[in-house]
């Protein structure tokens, strides 16, 4: 699929800005109530609510493109041991163990730390 190859650093950055922006979801209903779930009034001293502190800034720095490298690695980090904490306890499989989000999380953001935030990121404004 050539056609797509001329795209890539704009399709990094719809990457990043939608990954940013699925992951910000986790933090504003853990801290802001919204969208209203099971997860609202989250402890920053617990696990799940420092995970939602790391959720809510770091997904607005993502969304925006901004410190995108080291922000995506420490997202990563995260998300492996979401997996590997709450998830991989459950099973092997990550379909029955209900951990692809997280697994797939932290693989994207192993790229984004990889790959930076692609054309249309503050990182690449500030040069």
């Amino acid at each position: 699929m050539k056609f797509l190859a001329p795209y890539q650093p704009q399709l990094l950055s719809v990457l990043r800005f939608m990954s940013g922006l699925l992951l910000l979801q986790h933090g504003t209903t853990k801290y802001l109530n919204f969208p209203v779930g099971p997860m609202n009034n989250a402890s920053p001293f617990t696990m799940s609510g420092f995970a939602g502190l790391l959720e809510l800034i770091g997904g607005v720095l993502l969304v925006i493109g901004l410190f995108t490298r080291p922000v995506a690695f420490i997202l990563s980090g995260m998300c492996a041991v979401a997996y590997f904490y709450a998830h991989a306890p459950k099973g092997f499989f990550p379909l029955l163990n209900g951990g692809e989000l997280a697994a797939l999380y932290s693989f994207v953001f192993l790229y984004l730390a990889a790959a930076g935030g692609g054309a249309w990121s503050l990182d690449k404004a500030r040069g």
